[in-house]
């Protein structure tokens, strides 16, 4: 029996070695350290990093079982020529590796699918453990499979409490040093993204936005490219990270294409296990044609049109898209956090049924002021059953593409040819509505021959009536006169 140490797929290797103060000669998180691991014909490498106290770190995520060697190079004596061995064996439950893109939808790594409808918690690392608690609970309890959240702390309307640890060595009074991190941070964000895996839940790491008062949207591009080379090292092992390179790029106006472009190129160069990038807007769109950007991660806030393009954003870049702020259930006095619950839900169906993966977010004001968009807690509205809801839809189906050809003019369709057709009625409230061929309206639309089973989906109170089997030439379906219905068309 082998007696080396054994890391299961997907799961963590690491070495920690102390290293002496006089072999360190310059800023210890300048210090080059890399590990290169090789698995057959297969060769990954992997940045280590500095964690205080003289110790330094390197971390692994092997994605295949089986014996893999390392060794590690260095400028510093104590760091380099250490080399071994070490078994991959298979992954632990629920493990299904890094998501990917897989045409306009997602993957995981081992295959299985991934449809990440998401919320928004931009700061809830940086509240009280109390508060962080209540936040991963509320979260094991819901649908969702990806919260958006940020790496700096957030200051803005209802949430300007300072936080406890930060990125940087120093604190506000006395400014911070932007050439050391703080390795206590990092080591409290490292337990929250571990905390997310458990449940299931990928972290959409956003790593720079505008809402700051501390001076970390404002370093310059040598400490910026350090920081993202001192994340990416310590963060590239966990499979559940999406990069976001930043939460409404566009305001933070000092930055140039080119900063964007060689932010994008560090992360590339320090994360071997390849997560997912994008960058999410403001106004207009980032150019989601660059190769780094692996999906379209959107926000749009127009009242009714929210969604309407979702399906020409994908064709457009043949990349999927996550809407991933369409406004929040809410009712604080800025028009993008005051919708009601069925508004937030109209808009994500209709993103839906384009192809596109809608996000959630709530903001209710609060006499403490936590409000679940910026510090978590407790969900408190109508719309994350109702995600729940969606989420079951979406599974049964194996998620949908958008179809034009069976849309038609006033409505959308999605699914997947030849096996099932999901109608969105929307804010119409209409008494039937025929599917036949012969319709005046359905023009491009027309079905392909055969049988359905034909069911009337309410989507807000969450009840699918059964209506029968019919051919293509009947259907012809009798309707509530409510809005937010829905007709699942499936192929018999």
């Amino acid at each position: 029996m082998s007696n080396k140490q054994t890391v299961s797929r997907y799961g963590v290797w690491e070495i920690s070695i102390n290293v002496k103060t006089e072999e360190i000669a310059k800023n210890p998180f300048d210090t080059r350290f890399k590990g290169v691991f090789k698995k057959d014909n297969r060769t990954q490498t992997a940045h280590g990093f500095y964690d205080g106290a003289g110790v330094f770190k390197l971390r692994f995520m092997p994605d295949a079982e089986g014996e893999w060697i390392y060794r590690t190079y260095s400028e510093i004596p104590s760091l380099d020529g250490l080399s071994g061995s070490f078994i991959c064996s298979a992954p632990k439950p629920g493990n299904h590796g890094v998501a990917r893109v897989s045409g306009k939808h997602f993957v995981y790594d081992d295959g299985a699918p991934l449809y990440p409808m998401g919320t928004t918690c931009y700061a809830w690392i940086h509240q009280p453990e109390t508060l962080r608690r209540q936040t991963i609970e509320s979260l094991k309890n819901s649908a969702f499979k990806k919260i958006r959240m940020c790496v700096f702390p957030k200051h803005y309307d209802f949430n300007k409490n300072e936080p406890e640890l930060f990125a940087f060595e120093g604190n506000l009074a006395d400014g911070f040093d932007y050439s050391k991190p703080n390795p206590v941070f990092y080591s409290h964000l490292e337990t929250c993204i571990a905390q997310l895996h458990e449940i299931g839940i990928e972290a959409d790491l956003i790593l720079f936005h505008a809402y700051d008062h501390w001076g970390f949207s404002q370093m310059d591009r040598e400490c910026n490219h350090r920081y993202l080379k001192y994340l990416t090292a310590r963060l590239s092992c966990f499979p559940n990270i999406w990069w976001s390179l930043a939460n409404e790029y566009d305001l933070l106006r000092h930055l140039t294409e080119q900063d964007w472009e060689s932010f994008a190129k560090i992360i590339q160069e320090g994360d071997y296990a390849g997560h997912l990038m994008s960058i999410h807007n403001c106004f207009g769109f980032y150019n989601h044609s660059k190769p780094w950007i692996t999906h379209c991660s959107i926000q749009r806030q127009d009242v009714y049109k929210t969604t309407e393009y979702t399906n020409e954003w994908i064709d457009e870049y043949q990349k999927p898209a996550t809407l991933d702020e369409i406004g929040y259930e809410g009712d604080i006095h800025w028009g993008w956090g005051n919708l009601t619950a069925e508004e937030l839900m109209r808009r994500s169906w209709e993103a839906f049924v384009r192809g596109g993966y809608p996000g959630h977010g709530e903001t209710y004001l609060s006499s403490d002021d936590v409000l679940w968009w910026s510090k978590g807690g407790v969900l408190k509205g109508d719309s994350p059953a109702r995600y729940e809801f969606l989420m079951k839809i979406c599974e049964e189906a194996g998620g949908i593409d958008y179809l034009p050809e069976r849309s038609p003019w006033d409505i959308a369709v999605g699914g997947i040819e030849g096996k099932v057709y999901i109608a969105y009625l929307g804010f119409s409230r209409p008494r039937n509505r025929s599917f036949h061929s012969d319709h005046p309206y359905l023009g491009r639309s027309n079905l392909p021959e055969g049988k359905y089973k034909v069911e009337i989906i309410d989507t807000w109170n969450m009840t699918i009536t059964d209506c029968g089997i019919m051919a293509r030439e009947d259907l012809h379906v009798e309707l509530p006169a409510r809005q937010y219905m829905a007709v699942r068309l499936t192929v018999i």
